[in-house]
């Protein structure tokens, strides 16, 4: 009920005082600028501006409410966007265009292999040249080794790992007697391949009895047709796919197994994901399921308020999908810019550390070891709107999601083997 509350008078804040606070912000002190370096161009530039949508509607209400409180004052927060084409080098460019600008921190999430590259560069970076340091707030990319072996101080990761994910899609796997058969498809990176021998690793240990028949990798953002992949699945016998694909990846596969009126269940990281219900249609309704840390059909006034004043910022069904998480990270970040009262971003970074946010989700926190949220995930099942507990379709479609399972933070916490060099 509290987390209810309070996440209801922050949408009452942003849906009444909206962008008046912002323009009476106008004369105040300079802007906290923040670097979002996405692919906004090429095969996933719908999944760019999605995260641009986010951010800044989760700005738009920190600066509604007042901007972020230093010691010299309030400062409004501001969004500057790289546009690094999805591409690990274009990444790292626009990465030294953000630190000439000297803008501190730096947001990135859509790829794992970009991140890996981001941190390598923001560690060095900030080895270099100590006056100019980077923080790395990363909102979607789960490779498990950015919170374990690769963990590093500068480096904050507010989405649940692929561990954690595929910990909570497996649990409701584990329930699920009609699954015999499981087909492992993953596009063809580090985080794909994770995805994997982490399926195969957990379903083998939760359900002995299912067999997994067969395994595939597709070349990220490269595959037009995805029907050879399904022709495999379908000589396989497979009832059931998993897959951690997401973008166009995901919408082309499902679409594609629509087509060929393929009777397959689909257990996804990102199948709720933008256009992928409108592109499996029917076929979808009961056999595609989602795992996050939250979709608009949770429930609960809190809830509700939070997608409509989303809605209300972006009518268009096209633009339907809100990320709670985004929201969150920048509520974090305002945080503890405020603790801090300084933009010094070493001071910033222990000031993330342990924080603890109740609005929504409920009790998720910032481990302080590795830097990696810990939240509860809720794992949904494609229906049509309106039956029960789907007030809510997904961009028009008149399909949405319902929950059929909710997994604690503690349930999904899994350890971690980060060494991480602490920062004076």
């Amino acid at each position: 009920m509290k987390s209810q509350a309070l996440l209801s008078r922050i949408c009452a804040v942003l849906c009444t005082c909206g962008l008046l606070a912002v323009a009476g912000m106008a004369h105040a002190a300079p802007p906290i600028r923040l670097a979002l370096i996405e692919g906004m161009s090429g095969p996933f530039g719908n999944a760019g501006a999605m995260v641009e949508r986010n951010l800044r509607f989760a700005i738009d209400r920190v600066n509604a409410r007042g901007g972020v409180k230093l010691r010299d004052g309030a400062h409004p927060l501001e969004l500057t966007v790289f546009d690094s084409k999805g591409a690990v080098e274009d990444s790292l460019v626009q990465l030294k265009a953000a630190g000439d600008l000297g803008i501190p921190f730096v947001l990135q999430g859509n790829s794992s292999a970009v991140a890996s590259a981001l941190i390598d560069a923001v560690n060095k970076r900030n080895a270099r040249e100590p006056g100019q340091r980077m923080l790395f707030f990363n909102y979607s990319a789960v490779d498990t080794a950015l919170t374990n072996e690769q963990c590093s101080f500068w480096h904050f990761a507010f989405d649940a790992n692929a561990a954690m994910r595929m910990q909570a899609l497996t649990e409701a796997i584990r329930q699920d007697d009609s699954i015999q058969k499981v087909y492992l498809l993953n596009q063809d990176y580090s985080f794909g391949r994770q995805v994997a021998g982490l399926a195969r690793q957990m379903i083998g240990a939760k359900r002995p009895d299912v067999q997994i028949v067969g395994e595939q990798f597709s070349p990220v953002g490269r595959v037009k047709d995805f029907t050879p992949y399904l022709a495999r699945i379908r000589a396989s016998g497979a009832d059931t796919v998993v897959t951690g694909s997401w973008g166009n990846d995901l919408t082309l596969l499902v679409k594609a197994a629509r087509e060929q009126g393929m009777e397959l269940k689909f257990y996804t990281f990102y199948g709720n994901a933008l256009g992928a219900p409108a592109a499996l249609g029917d076929a979808g309704v009961g056999r595609v399921y989602a795992v996050a840390e939250w979709h608009p059909n949770v429930g609960g006034e809190a809830s509700d308020a939070y997608y409509k004043a989303f809605r209300a910022r972006y009518p268009e069904a096209r633009d339907d999908y809100p990320l709670l998480r985004m929201s969150v990270m920048i509520d974090m970040i305002a945080a503890a810019l405020e603790q801090a009262g300084t933009t010094d971003v070493t001071t910033v970074a222990r000031a993330l550390e342990n924080r603890r946010v109740r609005e929504a989700p409920a009790d998720a926190w910032m481990r302080a070891n590795d830097h990696q949220m810990i939240e509860p995930l809720y794992v949904s099942v494609m229906r049509h709107a309106g039956e029960p507990n789907v007030k809510f379709d997904n961009e028009g479609s008149g399909y949405g999601f319902r929950t059929v399972m909710e997994l604690p933070a503690n349930k999904v916490a899994l350890p971690s083997t980060c060494r991480m060099a602490r920062q004076r």
